[in-house]
């Protein structure tokens, strides 16, 4: 199902989407204290790179809740040192965490001292590495969300497995990257999408009414699914 909010300012959207993100940690640690026998109580939050989430996350690093509580993560990265220009990390490090989340345990997803295999079964059979209680998706023209690239030979099993990590080797996009597995995004409990423009909203409006080849179709279509999307013109 998705639930699209519409904005005609990006500034106006951003903050929006803050404030939601932070509604959506909030009721995670609740319904965690709530539940009994739970451990200790705790949220992941996993944002997306590129350059259109950098105000969205400048806008979240300014909004106070219990940031002592959440851990950061990636939705997905690319297969660079944190020194890339390329890096999600990176951008995190530059534009979330600082002011009131200037604290917050952040958990990458890259680590190139090693090879991309071996850390992404270590990522798989990591506990600390628990499924995001919310996450923040982009979407690339192509329908790609994460890291999963229809063209990639990993395809079918960034789309199938039951493991939350997967590595992806985008044919039409640079760099080896580190994602969240499709299997792994249906169980977010709270999945929001950042888009802006005509474009991408057509995107997401094909996706939605028949199945496509693509990974934002297979979300959209799943009725499992709850996707709110922040649109801006």
């Amino acid at each position: 199902m998705i639930e699209l909010h519409v904005f005609d300012d990006p500034r106006v959207q951003c903050d929006a989407l803050a404030r939601a993100v932070g509604d959506a940690l909030r009721a995670s640690l609740i319904a965690q204290q709530a539940a009994p026998g739970a451990g200790a109580h705790r949220a992941t939050l996993a944002v997306s790179g590129g350059t259109s989430p950098r105000p969205f996350l400048e806008a979240l690093s300014t909004h106070r809740f219990d940031w002592s509580r959440i851990d950061v993560t990636l939705v997905d990265d690319r297969w660079v040192p944190e020194t890339d220009p390329a890096s999600n990390a990176r951008l995190v490090r530059e534009t979330l965490l600082k002011n009131e989340a200037a604290n917050v345990r952040f958990l990458p997803l890259v680590d190139v001292t090693t090879t991309l295999d071996a850390h992404v079964a270590a990522l798989n059979a990591d506990p600390q590495r628990r499924l995001p209680s919310v996450a923040v998706l982009g979407m690339g023209e192509d329908g790609h969300t994460a890291s999963i690239f229809a063209d990639a030979p990993e395809w079918h099993e960034a789309i199938t497995t039951a493991r939350p990590f997967v590595a992806v080797h985008p044919q039409a996009a640079p760099h080896a990257r580190v994602s969240w597995s499709m299997q792994a995004l249906r169980q977010v409990d709270r999945l929001f999408l950042l888009i802006a423009g005509e474009r991408k909203l057509e995107v997401l409006q094909q996706a939605a009414a028949a199945e496509q080849n693509n990974a934002i179709s297979k979300l959209a279509n799943d009725k499992g699914v709850r996707l709110d999307v922040y649109w801006c013109a």
